[in-house]
């Protein structure tokens, strides 16, 4: 396991941020989502060794959290979200610098910021002042220099803000290739779903300082519910409110296209039943994939 969390508690005086947090994280690329006061940044500065939890104890990459942060800091790339750079240096300087901070020899990082800089598509820029970049260009440095000591787990908060599209998708499938070719474990932090969703197999959802949900993100979309996508013809109130009455939701979409969200344990015939006792003519039934929207939703609360 490159992570192994156990009954992790901190408080920021009488605020609680992590209430109990137990988690294991293997290979691959796993999101870790959360609202605003979730405590996602807590949980990781706390991995990290920047915090000490108030309870409980943790590994990341086999290092305790508690009383081995230095080796944890120079096995694991760290991307933050905010803007963290030296002014007057040129990004080839600043991200070898920062691979000598891992405890790399001089020669050794300044070889390896090259190529980190190439990798990230900053070679022809590697040069110029940092404070020249765009806020794409720095976001790509961001992750040049998570990268340049040649980390096993990468922690990536927010690594596409600021990013036009294009720009996204490519930092994107560079995060994809670290995970799935590298081999280099990932856990990105992210407010933006459909990212986490395009690259992420595993996920944590943390609210109010606990993990609501964790797992493969397959297993986790048939938690709750399952949704069914159906076209009828036909007044929809009282097969509406028979399914509501037992459980269900039902949205209707802008293309007329009815989403019905049931419990786990919800005969699918059922709906069927209810259209023909409204007299519903049912002309499109198709089993459904939930989207990672509607269980974050779901998970934590909020419509």
């Amino acid at each position: 396991m490159s992570i192994e969390l156990n009954n992790i508690h901190f408080s920021y005086g009488q605020v609680k941020a992590l209430n109990g947090v137990s988690l294991q994280i293997g290979g691959g690329a796993t999101g870790l989502l959360g609202p605003n006061g979730a405590g996602k940044s807590t949980l990781i500065k706390i991995m990290l060794g920047f915090l000490a939890p108030d309870q409980g104890e943790g590994k990341v990459l086999g290092y305790d959290i508690k009383s081995e942060q230095k080796l944890i800091r120079q096995a694991v790339g760290y991307m933050p979200e905010d803007e963290c750079y030296i002014p007057d240096m040129d990004a080839v300087s600043f991200t070898a610098y920062l691979g000598e901070l891992s405890g790399m020899p001089r020669q050794e990082a300044m070889k390896r910021a090259h190529e980190v800089l190439f990798y990230v598509g900053l070679g022809e820029a590697r040069y110029r002042l940092v404070e020249t970049y765009s806020s794409g260009m720095r976001q790509r440095l961001k992750l040049a220099q998570a990268l340049v000591h040649d980390p096993k787990l990468l922690f990536l908060d927010e690594p596409t803000s600021n990013l036009d599209p294009s720009g996204r998708q490519e930092i994107l499938e560079l995060i994809g290739e670290i995970a799935s070719v590298k081999g280099i474990s990932v856990l990105l932090s992210s407010h933006i779903l459909s990212d986490i969703e395009a690259i992420c197999d595993q996920v944590i959802i943390l609210n109010q300082g606990e993990v609501a949900a964790s797992g493969s993100l397959a297993d986790l979309k048939m938690v709750n519910y399952r949704l069914y996508e159906l076209k009828v013809k036909g007044e929809l109130d009282g097969f509406r409110q028979e399914l509501e009455a037992r459980a269900c939701r039902l949205e209707e979409t802008e293309d007329k296209i009815i989403k019905i969200f049931t419990p786990p344990d919800f005969d699918p015939m059922e709906i069927f039943r209810a259209a023909a006792r409204y007299k519903l003519q049912v002309r499109q039934f198709v089993p459904s994939q939930t989207s990672l929207e509607e269980l974050f939703a779901r998970v934590v609360g909020v419509d």
